[in-house]
């Protein structure tokens, strides 16, 4: 069972044992993301994943792993290292998980969370049109992230999610 995931440079040849994740695409990247993976047994081994170095996210309470790259989301089996499902030519940019085991993704203006499948995203509604969110750091059950008003770019916020109930609240701004 995999229980760590680290963005890597490309290995030396031989370094791990490897495995390739990659859906033929005449829209596909010559880029690609490397991630170690640690096995609870402590064996490490190197996923290859078609696009620019992006992200990981491992969530222990659904035994699955999502790799974001700008080509393709990819779910990966905690337990045999599987890809399950992916999705392709999304704009997301950045991925984080709940305590609860919910992945959490932005695309810069809208915040989506996915439980089950990366087939199946479902929007989190704001109090304002976001622009240009970052996510910060969790505190609980609470993700903080900062953004701009969409249209107001000179209203920087101070924004939270709430994982346990699903809402993005203004905190400051």
């Amino acid at each position: 069972m995999i229980i760590e995931g680290e963005v890597i440079y490309q290995p030396m040849s031989g370094e791990f044992r490897e495995r390739i994740y990659d859906k033929e695409n005449i829209w596909n990247s010559q880029d690609w993301t490397f991630i170690k993976f640690t096995n609870d047994d402590f064996t490490e081994w190197c996923g290859h994943f078609r696009g620019f170095p992006g992200q990981i996210a491992i969530s222990t309470a659904r035994n699955i792993i999502l790799v974001l790259t700008p080509d393709y989301l990819y779910q990966i089996d905690r337990e045999t290292g599987n890809l399950m499902d992916l999705e392709g030519t999304l704009l997301y940019k950045s991925l984080t998980v709940t305590p609860e085991g919910d992945f959490i993704l932005e695309d810069g203006y809208n915040i989506d969370k996915i439980t089950d499948s990366v087939k199946y995203a479902e929007r989190v509604e704001s109090p304002v049109q976001m622009d240009n969110i970052k996510f910060g750091n969790w505190l609980n059950s609470k993700l903080e992230f900062t953004c701009e008003e969409l249209m107001n770019w000179q209203r920087n916020l101070i924004m939270s999610y709430d994982s346990q109930n699903n809402i993005i609240q203004i905190e400051r701004g």
